[in-house]
């Protein structure tokens, strides 16, 4: 519930910083366009996001005669919740890792690397199937998708602005004559503080994924296990992944320790397992 509430808090607050940056550079006039280019790349994303992603992983679909008990156990978790059975896909990436995307529980596909299932027993899996169930029965993907367009519309209205002012464009009766100081900064940091707050809501969906996944086997044992397992492999195993497309794993595939968890899009692992193993999902 407390992940649920901090989302819609963070969200709110990436809308109302797109509209701020529209109007600090535009006026009432650009606070619309901002609003506008977050809403055209949002359903863009939204309504692409499962064939973008399944091509990006390269992933083939499975039928039940070649891969049965992944589909036995997808489609005991999906009846155990009420929601419809995913499409089911591996990906031949040797790094153990899994994913789901889809704009809603009726178009969804959930997927696994050759690595997973080279790596994990059978109830491990189903821990990490049953947390990309709950991606899916969250709408995370869809939460995920705003997320993305609003902060990319904020990056797009700012590096707009930013080529405007070099070559001497100037607003007419915007917030940009009156507050260039204000815009200019705005312009600077907007983009950084979009970032961080998207990041901010990746990870607070990955701890609920996790808490879900927990309530719906009744126990966070299996996934922390894998999750344990997950990290071990991705940390050794590289993974040529579309950076944009690094989100949507179970873990992060890509590693970078530059800027540490600032702009992580995923929770740190250790963390991750202990709230599984201290019960705390049940609350």
């Amino acid at each position: 519930m407390m992940n649920n509430l901090k989302t819609a808090v963070l969200l709110a607050g990436l809308g109302g910083l797109c509209m701020a940056v529209g109007y600090l550079l535009g006026g009432p006039g650009g606070m619309a366009i901002g609003l506008l280019i977050g809403l055209v790349m949002c359903g863009a994303s939204y309504w692409g996001s499962e064939k973008l992603a399944l091509r990006s992983a390269q992933a083939v679909p499975v039928t039940a005669d070649q891969m049965p008990q992944y589909h036995q156990i997808v489609r005991e978790l999906c009846r155990s919740v009420n929601m419809p059975i995913p499409g089911l896909y591996v990906s031949h990436n040797p790094q153990p890792n899994a994913f789901a995307t889809g704009r809603n529980p009726q178009n969804a596909a959930v997927c696994v690397t050759e690595g997973l299932l080279q790596t994990l027993t059978w109830d491990e899996i189903q821990g990490v199937l049953a947390h990309e169930l709950s991606h899916v029965r969250n709408r995370d993907i869809l939460i995920g998708s705003v997320a993305a367009a609003i902060a990319m519309g904020i990056t797009f209205a700012a590096s707009m602005a930013r080529w405007a002012l070099l070559f001497g464009g100037r607003g007419h009766g915007g917030g940009r004559d009156n507050n260039p100081l204000v815009a200019l900064l705005m312009m600077i940091l907007a983009p950084v503080a979009a970032a961080l707050i998207r990041s901010s809501i990746s990870r607070s969906r990955e701890y609920e994924a996790d808490a879900s996944a927990a309530r719906m086997l009744g126990s966070g044992d299996s996934l922390a296990r894998a999750l344990e397992k997950l990290e071990y492999g991705a940390s050794r195993i590289p993974s040529n992944i579309n950076p944009a497309e690094a989100s949507a794993y179970i873990v992060n595939p890509l590693r970078s320790e530059l800027l540490g968890n600032l702009f992580s899009t995923h929770p740190p692992a250790a963390d991750r397992i202990a709230r599984l193993r201290s019960d705390s999902w049940r609350s």
